[in-house]
């Protein structure tokens, strides 16, 4: 079997495509559940799969592998004044150890866009602690002490968004969508300098689409080609925040062979995943903890 057996007539609109984007070391890759049986095709360098959806992608040998050591090596490329995605409702899904990467590596002058800022003494408050971070862009930030302290003194530069707006605003910059209208926060400080206008009536403000240099995320499963399952409560901002920046990093606390993930469960495909390493020592602390009178 060959290439004009999988594509016939479209063989030649193909081979065009591959050449326009491919460089010598570019590959044809599989898509998920795929093997990566690799034929020659159409030049040195290039590389086609049948039987498989594929997706244009650089591979340094005949499969993708982005599997690293650890978190600190996921972060080198970390410079002071990045703007740096973070998943986690709460506690719950946020990236422990790339969160900790961070504080060791000692890079100021963030701008974090997370739901929430941790707690005093974990999570995101971690890097509070250490004045790492220079503005905040969040939803709810109330379990904080040093986070108020902080943002009252002018220390802390934050930017407050109703939950629903905060959720789209990340998902419109992973959609490469600049800017939307939504009712939430016409007529509040929320609105405050933004564009408003009236559809059928009723007032709307312009809310601008996020993008993030990093996105940290954080996964139940993946396996070496990035593809993520989230579990339960923890899957909350880290599916769009992966899709909504330049680099992106996943720690996970299970790394699996590939075709073990279901992939018709498959939250995050991989294509958006540049760096993936199983986590280690996962506290999953509870924020608030309710017990029942006896």
């Amino acid at each position: 079997m060959g290439p004009t057996d999988v594509y016939g007539d479209n063989e030649q609109w193909l081979t065009a495509e591959i050449l326009r984007f491919a460089q010598d070391d570019t590959y044809l890759e599989a898509g998920v559940g795929c093997q990566s049986d690799l034929q020659e095709f159409v030049a040195p360098g290039l590389a086609w799969v049948w039987g498989c959806g594929y997706t244009l992608g650089r591979t340094s040998g005949d499969c993708v592998d982005k599997r690293i050591g650890s978190a600190d090596v996921g972060i080198e490329k970390l410079r002071d004044g990045a703007t740096i995605l973070m998943g986690g409702f709460g506690l719950c899904g946020i990236p422990e150890n790339l969160i900790a990467a961070v504080r060791r590596k000692g890079t100021k002058d963030l701008t974090i866009v997370s739901n929430n800022a941790g707690v005093d003494e974990f999570g995101i408050g971690l890097l509070l602690q250490n004045r790492q971070v220079k503005k905040m862009v969040s939803t709810y930030v109330g379990e904080n002490k040093l986070f108020e302290q902080l943002v009252t003194s002018g220390e802390l530069e934050l930017e407050l968004n109703p939950q629903g707006t905060f959720a789209e605003r990340i998902r419109a910059g992973g959609a490469g969508i600049p800017g939307f209208y939504t009712p939430s926060g016409v007529g509040t400080m929320v609105a405050e300098g933004k564009e408003t206008r009236e559809f059928d009536g009723r007032p709307y403000v312009l809310e601008r689409g996020i993008r993030g240099d990093f996105a940290f995320v954080k996964a139940w499963k993946g396996d070496r080609w990035g593809n993520l399952i989230y579990r339960k409560t923890a899957r909350n901002f880290n599916p769009m925040m992966a899709t909504a920046a330049e680099y992106v990093i996943a720690e996970v606390e299970e790394l699996v062979e590939l075709g073990e993930l279901d992939a018709d469960n498959v939250h995050t495909p991989g294509i958006f995943v540049n760096a993936i390493f199983q986590g280690v020592r996962y506290e999953k602390r509870i924020e608030r903890r309710t017990l029942r009178k006896t």
